[in-house]
């Protein structure tokens, strides 16, 4: 590969997603290394005075603030926008940044929202608290349901925002019918895919118009840095999150970038194994607890839909017990999984969402969502299944299960 091939649109759009993964967005310097450079600079130095003017004029290419451009973390976007399918991409500090900035660059006064009721808890806070203080009105609708979105709009309604699957009740949204309902009357589609990620589901072909992503997750895969990914056309990228992001500032570091680099080169092997081993897991518990919610299970109400929209369910479900005293006491007999409220690494991990990731959503909006106080979220690692299977099945026998 030439040193700029992964940067060639031309060129790099016929590659296949697994090369996208490995090769996308790269740009060597004049050393000719074979991993991406990681470039530690605040700034950038001109050759000329009119060279800097004329940068920041936007007349000659060419980096001027690691707020704005950074070879490192402009490499990631581009091989994040090639996986997505995007024409840009743009990365921050964290996934939640990434939400922020792609609801706040384009809403101000008078604007309406429409979002799904079943999501992350820092993500209801957004349009729940946030956006209500800035006089953005929201309202909350069950999004497996596309009529409740048809039936929210109003004359002021500019953007529909949902996650599918949800986090943490693995509600699944119908990207086509809702994406359709936004297009025809002009209102911009924001969609949480950080359980799927570009390697299991592209909303964009279902006619999404913004994606946006915590990169902690997935991408990343072992738990190490934070990142945050927002996806779009390049008008939306550069016309107007651009303008929020460079000026509000939730940059993404570049060695944060370079650690997600990294990642997204085994993306693909890990996201499918961790499927396999979470349908393994979620088959056995099947008959074992009270109620299981993996999408990819036959029992799942929206079993059909997943399978329509999703290449596989990755590794995140959840399932209920009986309260929040059983599933602190399964929690605590664990010896392999680890209790934590993170996802998508590649380590076993299991939370109480009641208590930790959603403890700042209200009592009575944890049960709007479908967060009871005997709901778990797991994410399967890539142990060996059948020892995450027997670490289970001895938690669940102490926890009276």
């Amino acid at each position: 590969m030439k040193r700029k091939t992964g940067q060639d649109r031309s060129i790099t759009q016929n590659w296949r997603p697994a090369t996208r993964a490995i090769r996308g967005g790269t740009a060597r310097s004049e050393y000719g290394e074979t991993s991406e450079a990681l470039f530690l600079t605040s700034g950038y130095c001109y050759d000329k005075a009119g060279d800097a003017a004329a940068r920041f004029a936007g007349e000659q290419e060419g980096m001027t603030y690691s707020r704005l451009q950074n070879p490192t973390v402009q490499m990631l976007e581009e091989r994040i926008a090639l996986l997505e399918g995007a024409e840009a991409c743009r990365t921050m500090a964290t996934g939640m940044a990434a939400m922020t900035a792609a609801l706040l660059c384009q809403l101000q006064t008078g604007d309406h929202l429409v979002g799904g009721r079943a999501a992350f808890g820092s993500c209801r806070w957004l349009t729940d608290t946030l956006l209500p203080k800035f006089g953005i009105a929201t309202t909350i609708v069950d999004a497996r349901d596309p009529q409740a979105f048809l039936d929210a709009v109003r004359p002021e309604t500019k953007v529909f925002f949902f996650e599918t699957p949800a986090n943490p009740t693995m509600d699944i949204a119908d990207l086509t019918a809702i994406c359709a309902i936004a297009r025809e009357r002009g209102i911009t589609t924001v969609v949480d895919n950080a359980f799927a990620t570009p390697a299991l589901q592209r909303p964009m072909e279902f006619g999404a118009d913004v994606t946006a992503y915590s990169a902690t997750k997935m991408m990343d895969g072992q738990g190490r840095v934070l990142a945050g990914a927002v996806c779009g056309t390049e008008d939306f990228i550069t016309n107007t999150l651009l303008p929020f992001t460079r000026n509000t500032g939730p940059t993404l570091s570049p060695f944060n970038a370079w650690v997600v680099l990294k990642g997204l080169e085994t993306l693909d092997l890990r996201i499918h194994r961790q499927s396999e081993n979470a349908m393994k897991v979620g088959e056995f518990l099947e008959g074992r607890v009270p109620r299981v919610l993996h999408p990819f299970l036959p029992s799942h109400p929206q079993h059909e839909l997943a399978e329509r929209q999703m290449d596989a369910c990755g590794p995140i479900f959840a399932f209920e017990v009986e309260g929040r005293e059983q599933a602190h006491a399964l929690l605590d007999a664990l010896e392999l999984v680890d209790i934590s409220n993170n996802i998508g690494d590649s380590r076993s991990l299991m939370t109480h969402p009641a208590s930790t990731t959603h403890a700042s959503v209200s009592p009575d909006k944890q049960i709007e969502m479908g967060v009871t106080e005997g709901l778990l979220r797991i994410n399967v690692g890539l142990e060996d299944a059948q020892d995450v299977i027997d670490d289970l099945d001895q938690a669940l026998r102490q926890a009276g299960l």
